[in-house]
């Protein structure tokens, strides 16, 4: 088990990665490349992969000669381009400590591009690099823009139960075998350690290539950031990544989806109601449900509210996802302005 001791500072500075990491996300898809088991599941996917893996992939896995990765190949930026930029970043010291430590049990001497790395050799971080954005642009690529709607759909369920619920209840809703008791967040797992953020906070990041217990990575100067499996418990397949709308209507459900859309513009309760062709009653409940979790804003406006999107819920709304026409025989003309 792991446990997470989290201070007054560290539970005021818990946060939800607003956007995939795609290096991360690759880690824990050739996690679950190079593991046996469950063939029903990953099967399909590890052989379509295996086949398509270009050589110069191949450094990756000298890298990871036991079980455990060297910690400058945890990397949590949301851009691509600073991600594959950051190992090379790391301190030459932790480098040569984390090529150390991942060799000391291995039978086998490292490769000569590693002795390389181990000394910070120019030419084998380029090797590193590429071998990261080959893994990338094969691996993830096809399937990045589903990616991305399954992270916003987690995003948004985790900011909705927050919202309902507070932070601890969101923390073990986002990860089911975990428990929250006083200040520290118990999370299920293969080892036995206590990790104290100290005033660090803690980040959580949904992946949806990995079905194991949560990763959680203490770095210094770093958030802790714990990955946890989220989404269908299947790679997402390069087919179903055109329905965008799809993950985010599954969370909200889709009359709040669709209000989530439709308030693009402002619109008053009774305005709502007759696009969505709904109630008063249910339109003003759904309202108050996005409201909560900050997705839309409520103002008053003489006798009436009027309810309009927020800059949390632009973010989870791709620009070209669009609300349905409405009814010209009941609808009214939304107003301009908020």
């Amino acid at each position: 088990m792991i446990r997470v001791h989290l201070t007054a500072a560290d539970l005021a500075r818990v946060r939800f990665a607003p956007r995939p990491a795609p290096l991360q996300e690759l880690n824990t898809a050739l996690l679950t490349l190079c593991q046996p088991g469950d063939a029903l599941r990953y099967g399909p996917w590890r052989q379509r992969l295996l086949h398509r893996l270009p050589d110069a992939v191949r450094p990756l896995r000298d890298l990871v000669p036991a079980a455990r990765a060297p910690s400058f190949l945890d990397v949590f930026a949301d851009d691509l381009h600073e991600g594959l930029a950051a190992p090379r970043a790391t301190p030459a010291a932790v480098v040569r400590a984390e090529l150390t430590r991942v060799y000391a049990t291995h039978p086998a001497p490292p490769p000569p591009w590693v002795r390389d790395l181990h000394r910070g050799d120019a030419d084998a971080w380029r090797v590193l690099r590429q071998a990261q954005h080959a893994a990338f642009e094969t691996v993830l690529r096809p399937a990045w823009s589903l990616v991305q709607d399954l992270h916003r759909a987690e995003f948004t369920r985790y900011a909705v139960t927050a919202a309902e619920a507070g932070v601890g209840a969101a923390l073990c809703a986002a990860v089911p075998d975990s428990a929250f008791r006083a200040d520290v967040w118990e999370l299920a797992a293969h080892r036995d350690a206590d990790v104290r953020p100290a005033g660090r906070g803690l980040t959580l990041l949904p992946t949806f290539h990995w079905s194991g217990a949560p990763l959680v990575a203490d770095l210094p100067g770093q958030p802790v950031y714990v990955t946890y499996p989220a989404g269908p418990g299947v790679p997402p397949s390069p087919a179903a990544a055109g329905d965008r709308a799809g993950a985010l209507s599954a969370v909200l459900g889709r009359a709040r989806y669709e209000a989530l859309l439709v308030l693009a513009e402002a619109h008053t309760t009774g305005q709502l109601a007759r696009r969505l062709g709904l109630s008063d009653a249910t339109a003003s409940e759904h309202a108050a449900a996005l409201r909560a979790a900050g997705l839309i804003t409520t103002v008053r406006a003489g006798r009436a509210v009027r309810h309009r999107r927020t800059a949390l819920g632009d973010l989870l709304v791709r620009p070209r996802d669009r609300p349905a026409p409405p009814d010209r025989a009941t609808a009214d003309r939304p107003p301009a302005d908020a």
